[in-house]
């Protein structure tokens, strides 16, 4: 499937090369750019998540906003990350380098399906009741702690090639 996969995405990964983009931006683009999504994006969204939980017991207006802010950037930082994933194969695919083999893409496709799980639950799960509101605050900060293990392992692929 890898090398299929491979042959698919080589027409633009050969159009990407022909752009003549610098070697470092090929090898270190992705890393840099997933690192600040996933470490200021991912943060904030964290922070927003939990301080709109926390604040309920104590500030419901403070809450209600830090919950709105969250809901604003989440689906954001979504949509960076799954772009992000795939820029990351391509990036592999300009390289030469072999794709889907890896225990940083595993952890990548790992932490998409969480996300989207974690997308789920609050688009259908939250007017189900609270204990959907809880899970969601877990497995979201379950899914940010995989995307720190994931850029580790992304920082030793991409010091390996």
């Amino acid at each position: 499937m890898a090398e299929q996969l491979a042959v698919w995405l080589e027409p633009i990964a050969a159009w990407f090369r022909e752009l003549g983009i610098p070697e470092p931006i090929v090898h270190w683009g992705h890393p840099a750019m997933m690192g600040i999504v996933v470490l200021v994006m991912g943060t904030f969204v964290a922070l927003t998540g939990w301080q709109g939980r926390v604040l309920t017991a104590t500030d419901d207006a403070a809450a209600s906003a830090k919950r709105a802010e969250h809901a604003k950037i989440a689906p954001l930082m979504f949509l960076f990350i799954a772009l992000g994933y795939t820029g990351g194969v391509l990036s592999l695919v300009m390289q030469q380098q072999p794709i889907l083999q890896s225990p940083h893409f595993w952890t990548g496709t790992g932490a998409i399906a969480i996300l989207a799980i974690n997308g789920a639950i609050s688009t259908f799960g939250f007017s189900q009741g609270k204990v959907f509101r809880t899970i969601h605050s877990y497995v979201g900060s379950a899914a940010l702690g995989l995307l720190i293990i994931h850029g580790i392992l992304g920082l030793k692929l991409g010091l390996s090639i």
